[in-house]
């Protein structure tokens, strides 16, 4: 009875994460950096105008004075 005991309250354990294995962390960071080269937050210093584009780009306004933060910097929500 101990051991049915024993083998329920280890199957109600919540399972620890796995790390993972080196491909898939290689896979993990190349998603990122996709995300990074597509997502990226531009603001111009000049006229202070904000917008996301997928490449470092200029403003509007045609200054060369931006600020470029990839998004995924941001967290959600």
């Amino acid at each position: 009875m101990k051991l049915l005991l024993l083998l329920q309250q280890e199957s109600a354990m919540p399972e620890i994460p796995r790390q993972l294995k080196p491909d898939e962390l290689h896979q993990w960071q190349l998603a990122i950096a996709e995300a990074d080269r597509h997502n990226i937050l531009c603001h111009c210093r000049d006229c202070d105008y904000e917008w996301v584009a997928s490449k470092p780009e200029p403003c509007q306004c045609g200054s060369k004075q931006v600020e470029h933060i990839a998004c995924w910097q941001f967290p959600d929500g």
